[in-house]
């Protein structure tokens, strides 16, 4: 892994992006939209930053992002299941080659003990060209210390530190 300070990784992945001709969209449920922040402090990063969708609630994931009810009620909005469905929604409906979503509990409350705060979940979907059956998703859970806003910061990080990884396979 490059280092953050000397080459942040908002400025790599948009390098790798731009390089691939690829484009991205973010659903950012306990980010506020700071991945997409993020990526927009680059300059150019027009060249392949679409959109991102702050989807709060449950009826913004599901209205905006088609996250199924059966997903949201069998799971919960911080589940595997719904950044899948977030990351697949905000990728098909901005018709871009990734999508990334984040869904989690930032704190100080909010937290379970299956579920404590600082809880995330990462997933990367990827749209690969018609007829090919290749399209894919991956999901990591994380678990941050920190105040809100530290943990906030580095779920937006790592966001983009799993997007790197997956255009660079």
């Amino acid at each position: 892994m490059a280092d953050d300070a000397a080459d942040p990784v908002e400025k790599r992945v948009g390098k790798r992006l731009r390089e691939a001709a690829a484009t991205v969209a973010t659903a950012e449920s306990c980010t506020g939209g700071l991945v997409g922040s993020k990526i927009t402090d680059i300059p150019g990063s027009s060249d392949y930053f679409d959109r991102s969708l702050v989807t709060y609630s449950y009826e913004a994931k599901r209205e905006l992002l088609a996250v199924s009810r059966e997903s949201l009620d069998a799971h919960g909005a911080v589940s595997e299941p719904v950044a899948i469905e977030m990351a697949q929604g905000v990728r098909d409906t901005a018709r871009t080659d990734w999508g990334v979503a984040t869904t989690g509990v930032a704190g100080p409350s909010g937290g379970s003990p299956e579920t404590p705060v600082g809880t995330v979940y990462i997933a990367v979907a990827e749209a690969a060209p018609w007829g090919t059956n290749e399209s894919g998703v991956t999901v990591s859970r994380y678990e941050f210390d920190g105040t809100r806003r530290e943990i906030k910061a580095a779920i937006a990080t790592q966001a983009l530190r799993d997007l790197e990884t997956a255009v660079q396979e």
